[in-house]
């Protein structure tokens, strides 16, 4: 639509002003009056949506914003028109002249507005409010960038009607590595966060979070850990703003902290209340006394504390990111780990006349910014499954920092933690639980062991202990880290909830399938009490569920539950999100599980087209669905075809992944295993030879998986007649195994 700039004929798109969630927004000029207007055009449905759900959509949009185009308030936004073009929706909108509200804050350095600003915006909104509450309309996303000044002062509110529309279609904003469908959790009502029914009063809460923010600088609840946020909504009164502001007016700060009140019937009954209280204590004159006498601004005595004074850098460090679940490959948050440039060197112990060493000099902000942009280079490049490349970029930042600003400084720290993950991603886990004990030790000696970003290391270390096969130890570190968690966060706090998530799954790893299973069913019960259930985190301990009973053989329930959550996972997170497909590759598992071969062979050849379409024929998801076909083909004992589609995928692995990597591996098996079920042994006992000197090399001799390659190959043996050999092969497997019970720990 955009090359042919010109919309219906009659409007002609000349500049992009703005892109965002919903699409995209050009000034543009009605060519049949002559005028200028805002064309927003939202974003057209892919052909992975079924025609019913389009034509629900195009109907639902129509509705919303005829709704919108009948609004006629000066605060509120004009929509002049509305339609489709080219499978486009678009809205044109009257063009407006000024700065939203999150750019004022940002032309003023993120400090409060005046408060004479802050009274006449919040006297106009409530004016818009009203109305359009009388109308009977619900914003549902009101934030300062969906509220524009204009350049002669009118505030207007943008986006009315539509913001319901865009949350149905999924266009709106999602929190980075949590896969929730909402705006911006800053400016959310608790109402909302619970996904109970919302009126006019949600609004008039979000409004009272612009309003904090325009009068202090920042919302109520500024805390780096989006989820942290979304619980101090819920359960934390916000901080009085005249704390942090004397000069507000008290009627300001109560008209405030009302809006903000946690149930709706608490807050103002409707926004023309909120607007008479603004007017009332805009023009009544305060009291002032005659006589002012000045009190002596009296200093109280420091506390004297017992605790170790930590450098400035530690204050306001957030909570880095952590693992979604064991049992889904999926990309991290973004740690959002800026530089702060405040590290000082502390100076070595030496004699006390030894003259002070001189403090190194900063280094320039421009190198810091660049090293940050780097930093943020590399975790868009995990977010884009290029680990590897990911895993340089933070190796090269992590060494310039350490250079310029120290082993121990955060944000050295950052750039070693991110290596870590890349590490862990990229088959090399011995590597990442090096750089994650580190991170770990340093985070404890200068914040504490029961400081989050210590935690969230920690947890990183026992995820990766994992990976090695060192169950028992990762177990313990689970059940520290765990019991921390519940002691400083609570038993419902989603960091905590992540932690038991990763302990059922490693409780499996140990063998204790019931305890597994059970843990994993609580924490997805209190996932769903606190999140709700089609919440991502929710369904990812589903999925737990779901292999839990897999592991204990109880493959229908398993079947079902898989089934479930990728139904789910389709409506949240849309058919083609990564998630949802990993629910159908685990339904593949299951048919074959159960000895539907046929419907897995089906499957597996719809999720290969599926997984070839979004991602690539070479990426690892469309591999392993590849891998799942030729199981099943030789289930149904088309051990040719197996064969052949085993061996095309070990070698597409191999060139993409490594001739190490745990999946070229695993394919280098099954070829093995379709050359024996052909007779041809002395083949099949080639490649079980490489997988298993493979994996003694990269996880050790007494790893599980290398165990279980060597009795491959003591069974190989035995179908060749070489039983002698077979016999002392199994025998040091089996001391090898002796030597793991978790007794030897």
């Amino acid at each position: 639509m955009g090359d042919s700039r010109l919309i219906q004929g009659r409007y002609r798109l000349l500049e992009l002003i703005g892109r965002g969630g919903m699409g995209e927004v050009w000034r543009a000029r009605d060519e049949s009056l002559g005028r200028h207007v805002a064309v927003k055009c939202l974003k057209p449905l892919g052909p992975h949506h079924d025609q019913s759900f389009t034509r629900v959509l195009r109907e639902r949009f129509r509705r919303e914003a005829r709704v919108a185009a009948a609004l006629q308030h000066r605060g509120v936004t004009v929509v002049h028109d509305f339609g489709e073009s080219d499978g486009v929706l678009y809205l044109v909108m009257e063009l407006l002249d000024g700065r939203n509200l999150c750019q004022l804050l940002e032309d003023n350095q993120q400090r409060p507005l005046p408060v004479g600003d802050v009274v006449d915006i919040a006297e106009q909104v409530a004016s818009a409010l009203a109305y359009c509450h009388q109308q009977g309309i619900v914003h549902r996303d009101l934030k300062p960038a969906n509220i524009m000044r204009l350049t002669d002062g009118t505030v207007k509110i943008c986006d009315f009607g539509i913001a319901r529309l865009g949350a149905d279609i999924g266009f709106t904003s999602r929190l980075t590595g949590t896969g929730i469908a909402m705006g911006t959790p800053h400016y959310m009502s608790p109402e909302q966060i619970s996904g109970t029914e919302v009126d006019q009063r949600s609004d008039l809460y979000s409004f009272g979070c612009v309003l904090y923010e325009l009068a202090t600088g920042a919302p109520p609840f500024d805390l780096g850990d989006a989820w942290a946020i979304l619980i101090g909504h819920r359960d934390t009164p916000p901080r009085p703003p005249r704390t942090q502001r004397p000069e507000l007016p008290e009627y300001l700060e109560k008209a405030i902290l009302d809006l903000l009140a946690k149930l709706p019937e608490q807050r103002p009954h409707d926004a023309r209340e909120l607007g008479r209280r603004i007017t009332m204590g805009r023009t009544t004159p305060l009291y002032v006394p005659t006589v002012v006498t000045p009190q002596p601004q009296l200093r109280p005595p420091e506390p004297v504390s017992r605790e170790p004074r930590l450098p400035s850098w530690t204050r306001g460090m957030t909570t880095g990111h952590k693992a979604t679940g064991a049992g889904l490959r999926t990309t991290p948050p973004d740690a959002g780990a800026g530089l702060t440039g405040e590290w000082i060197a502390r100076p070595a112990t030496g004699h006390p006349d030894a003259p002070a060493p001189e403090t190194p000099a900063s280094p320039p902000p421009e190198v810091l910014d660049a090293l940050a942009a780097r930093h943020n280079a590399g975790l868009s490049l995990g977010r884009l499954g290029r680990w590897a490349e990911a895993g340089e970029v933070h190796r090269a930042v992590a060494a310039e920092r350490e250079r310029l600003l120290g082993p121990d400084h955060p944000d050295t720290l950052a750039s070693r933690y991110e290596l870590g993950f890349t590490l862990s991603r990229t088959g090399r886990a011995a590597d990442a639980l090096r750089e994650y004990t580190h991170v770990a030790r340093v985070r404890e000696g200068a914040l504490g062991a029961d400081h989050a970003d210590t935690l969230a290391a920690r947890q990183e270390m026992a995820y990766v202990l994992g990976q090695l096969g060192r169950h028992f130890d990762a177990h313990q570190v689970y059940t520290s880290v765990l019991a921390a968690r519940e002691r400083t966060m609570g038993p419902d706090h989603p960091d905590t909830l992540r932690c038991r998530h990763n302990l059922a799954f490693n409780l499996s790893r140990l063998g204790r399938l019931e305890d597994s299973y059970r843990m994993a069913c609580e924490v997805a019960a209190a996932r769903a009490r606190v999140l709700g259930p089609g919440h991502p985190d929710t369904l990812v301990t589903r999925y737990e569920v779901a292999y839990a009973l897999g592991q204990l053989g109880r493959w229908p329930e398993a079947l079902q539950t898989y089934g479930e959550v990728a139904e789910a996972r389709a409506q949240a997170l849309g058919p083609d999100h990564a998630d949802t497909l990993a629910a159908r590759y685990e339904i593949g598992i299951s048919l074959g599980r159960l000895g539907r071969s046929a419907d897995a062979l089906k499957l597996y050849r719809d999720l290969i087209d599926d997984r070839t379409r979004v991602h690539g024929p070479a990426h690892p998801e469309t591999l392993r669905a590849r891998h799942g076909l030729g199981v099943n083909l030789g289930r149904l004992g088309r051990w040719e075809e197996a064969l052949a589609e085993s061996r095309d995928v070990c070698a597409i692995r191999e060139r993409v992944l490594g001739a190490d990597h745990t999946d070229t591996l695993v394919s280098r098996r099954e070829v093995a295993v379709g050359l024996g079920w052909l007779g041809r042994w002395a083949d099949a006992l080639t490649e079980y030879r490489r997988v298993a000197a493979a994996r003694e090399r990269v996880l050790g001799p007494d790893h599980p998986d290398t165990l279980a390659s060597r009795n491959d190959e003591a069974h190989c043996l035995e179908q060749l007649g070489r039983n002698a050999e077979a016999v002392e092969l199994y025998r040091r497997v089996a001391v090898l195994r002796q030597g793991r019970t978790p007794g030897s720990h």
